[in-house]
């Protein structure tokens, strides 16, 4: 593919330049023999060797991964894992990971608010990856909305990941790689502008210094409201500095930090149309009937928030320090230690409907979202890997310890937010605390109280793990990859003193051994083709998201669960990957079972026990790379059932929600993304996605409906150092949500979104 966006690569000549410029320079650099009656100085001439770079595979397929657990290319692995490199994420403009995981069908966002952070909250097959995001290989447990201007790709691996990631990773797992420095000196630039006041900044600098450090620097400042909703905003700012010794030897030193800041002023989304009605006792006239359930059909920009009283204040730093040393090709040795601290603080407007039926009487109660929440992680690693023979078997290993502590302090505000019920109506009688259903005023002059609670719970995870791989080559048509995985998990919770902080504080804890594996067979009937069996398991304890996400059950008394036992994942699959068109272009298929026997459900008597059944199966395609020097292509199609096979309730909820699927998880999911070069200065691209209905809880009260958006992009190269890009995302405006809440909200998408960028590489 020859590509109009600016990369690091030179990939922009076309086939047949390439292949004539690297016949010439092999005739030029052969020795000339010397001609009767000529010079015989000429016979002594020899060009110097000339290496020709580039390459028509796609900068849209990778062929291996970040992780030495998975060594070799992807189409000896046998799992399910899509690489979205650099180049994508530059194509698509994609400056969020929620906006990047897009290109993944399969991946579902869930919302947040008070309980549950605000922030990335992918579910992948179905089951919560909040809190298996990892940066770099390490675990990122503080919740928050990432940024792509430090970022290389990110790697998603499908199914139970125990063996490879620890705790959780029931539905898979996902690795953000962060941009390094290289033996090379450039520097490139991005400005960006847009509708709804979009205006963007990046940059990336390398130098060599000498011949073996190199020194690198990324940063982003990002100003831009939503399209299609008049009050929101958010502005962010980051720097991430390196340096790395020794690049190019044996032995190798890098050190990194990164800093981002966000100031934003949050959606509040839109209200369900609720199915069941409560009526009020007011005399107050009713306006609408009971609804289905999906969300109310209101304007778009309705913003049911407080421009003067809303707020979210995020940051993030993290610092790495990594140490690898070399010594041979076959044993290498890597230690890496991370500091990181997050910190999320916000005041947002959440539409609640619900309380005596308020939409029914064209009534919304401005509830609060609200935290004030630090979380720290301080995490070791230490490797050793390489490759050796025993007898005819070629091992290919990884063993490795890890040593992590995360700790988090979730406070919060006290808000005066009126009465639920709305008796005094709208607007001023209730002190802005209630508004109209269709004419909400953001400008409202609210003067209610606000104040720090100043009474945290804290949670606090102590892990300490040993893992173990080895990828066996029998052959050249079998292999065989194996892992396992033990990790020594305490989970402790300080809840928050009682009685509005009057009363005492308690302590609830737990350790648990955690032993998981996985074991896959592969076989490759020719060299560019494998089919694959996998199974693997994972384990979910009490206290898993160390108070940065929601769970069903954390660390409290035993009544809510926390003497329970950690649950038990198991996933079965069976896959093929074939790299087709002389290994430009990388197909898949996998048929898949993703189950959890012991699941913790809440019995009649309302006590907590690990007897829940639920479980996911599912068919997944996926494609990367080129069908042609000039065209391009990147996406997929899932298909998942997921079933509440025993899912428990309390009183005569018992048994109810039994057989109904699981919330943020559409049956049907499909995105295309895809270029093509008619000319060489010239790439014209466009993606198409899809996502069926989704429900907002197993209960399924609330839901919204499935939608299709497609996006288009231009760009030209004017010469080697600029290029100018348009992207227009949600070309059809389409009025749709992308997160469902379980109950009170949706979030609504953007509107239509144009960016023009000028790209800068010197």
């Amino acid at each position: 593919m020859q590509s109009a966006l600016v990369t690091r690569t030179n990939k922009k000549q076309s086939a047949i330049p390439r292949l004539t410029g690297a016949v010439g320079v092999a005739i030029a650099a052969a020795p000339v023999a010397a001609q009767p009656g000529g010079d015989p100085k000429m016979a002594a001439v020899e060009l110097p060797q000339v290496t020709v770079s580039g390459s028509s595979h796609s900068e849209f397929k990778a062929d291996s991964t970040s992780s030495i657990k998975t060594p070799g290319p992807l189409l000896d692995v046998p799992k399910s894992i899509t690489v979205i490199p650099h180049e994508l994420i530059q194509s698509t403009a994609s400056t969020s990971l929620s906006e990047v995981l897009r290109a993944v069908p399969g991946i579902a966002f869930g919302a947040g608010e008070g309980g549950n952070p605000v922030g990335d909250r992918p579910f992948i097959r179905g089951y919560d990856a909040q809190a298996s995001t990892f940066l770099d290989g390490f675990r990122d447990i503080g919740a928050q909305s990432r940024e792509m201007f430090n970022i290389e790709s990110v790697e998603v691996t499908k199914g139970p990941a125990g063996a490879y990631d620890g705790r959780g990773s029931a539905g898979g797992s996902i690795n953000i790689v962060s941009k390094s420095p290289k033996l090379d000196s450039f520097a490139e630039g991005n400005f960006g502008v847009g509708n709804a006041s979009y205006k963007r900044g990046t940059a990336d600098a390398n130098w060599q210094l000498g011949n073996r450090t190199a020194v690198r620097m990324n940063a982003m400042y990002h100003d831009a409201g939503v399209p299609g909703r008049d009050s929101t905003h958010q502005e962010r700012w980051g720097f991430a500095p390196s340096i790395a010794f020794g690049l190019g030897s044996d032995t190798r030193l890098t050190l990194s930090y990164y800093h981002m800041e966000t100031d934003a002023l949050p959606d509040t989304g839109m209200p369900y149309n609720n199915p069941t009605f409560n009526a009020r006792k007011d005399g107050r006239p009713r306006t609408r009937l009971a609804g289905d359930g999906s969300p109310l059909k209101l304007p778009r920009n309705t913003y049911y928030g407080l421009v003067d009283r809303d707020f979210r204040k995020d940051s993030a730093d993290v610092g790495t320090i990594r140490f690898e040393h070399d010594f041979s090709p076959a044993l290498k040795f890597r230690n890496q230690t991370r500091f990181g601290r997050t910190k999320q603080d916000y005041l947002w407007t959440r539409p609640d409907g619900s309380f005596e039926g308020n939409i029914y009487y064209d009534l919304v109660w401005r509830r609060t979202n609200q935290r004030h929440g630090i979380s720290t992680t301080v995490a070791n690693q230490t490797d050793l890997s390489g490759e050796f023979l025993t007898g005819a078997l070629k091992h290919k290993y990884a063993f490795g310890v890890e040593f992590s502590r995360e700790k988090s302090e979730n406070d919060g505000y006290s808000v005066g937010t009126g009465d639920k019920r709305c008796p005094r109506g709208p607007g001023a009688a209730s002190g802005y605390n209630c508004t109209t259903l269709y004419n909400p005023d953001p400008h409202d002059p609210w003067s209610g109280r606000i104040a720090r609670e100043y009474n945290p719970t804290n949670h606090k995870a102590t892990t300490t793990s040993v893992y173990a791989f080895d990828s066996i080559e029998l052959n050249k048509q079998w292999l065989v990859n194996a892992g396992l995985r033990f990790d020594r998990y305490s989970g402790e919770v300080e809840t928050a003193r009682a009685n509005s902080g009057a009363g005492p504080r308690s302590t609830h804890a737990r350790d648990d051994n955690l032993f998981n594996y996985q074991v896959g067979v592969v076989y490759k009937p020719v060299e560019n083709a494998s089919v694959y069996l996998s199974y693997g398991t994972s384990s979910t304890p009490a206290g898993a998201v160390v108070g940065q996400g929601s769970e069903l059950s954390g660390l409290a008394p035993t009544k809510a669960g926390s003497a329970l036992s950690p649950e038990k994942n198991r996933s079965i699959e069976l896959g093929t990957k074939w790299d087709a068109l002389r290994k430009r272009l990388a197909l898949t298929a996998a048929i898949f079972r993703v189950e959890t026997t012991n699941a913790r459900i809440t019995l009649e008597d309302g006590l907590a026990a690990m007897a829940g059944d639920k479980r996911v199966d599912g068919i997944e395609l996926g494609f990367s790379g080129n069908v042609t020097d000039q065209w391009a292509v990147f996406g997929g199609y899932t298909h998942l059932k997921s079933e509440w096979r025993k899912n428990g309730g309390s009183g005569s909820d018992f048994g109810a929600s039994d057989g109904h699927s699981f919330p943020n998880t559409p049956s049907d999911s499909f995105s295309v993304w895809s270029t093509y070069q008619p000319f060489p200065n010239l790439t014209l691209g466009g993606g198409a996605y899809y996502v069926s209905k989704v429900w907002g809880s197993q209960a399924r009260n609330n839901w919204v409906p499935s939608y299709w958006r497609f996006d288009a992009m231009a760009a030209y190269r004017l010469n080697k150092n600029v290029t100018l890009q348009l992207n227009v995302m949600n070309l059809a405006d389409k009025v749709y949500y992308n997160q469902a809440y379980p109950a009170h909200y949706a979030s609504i998408a953007p509107g239509r979104a144009a960016i023009f960028n000028v790209n800068l590489r010197y």
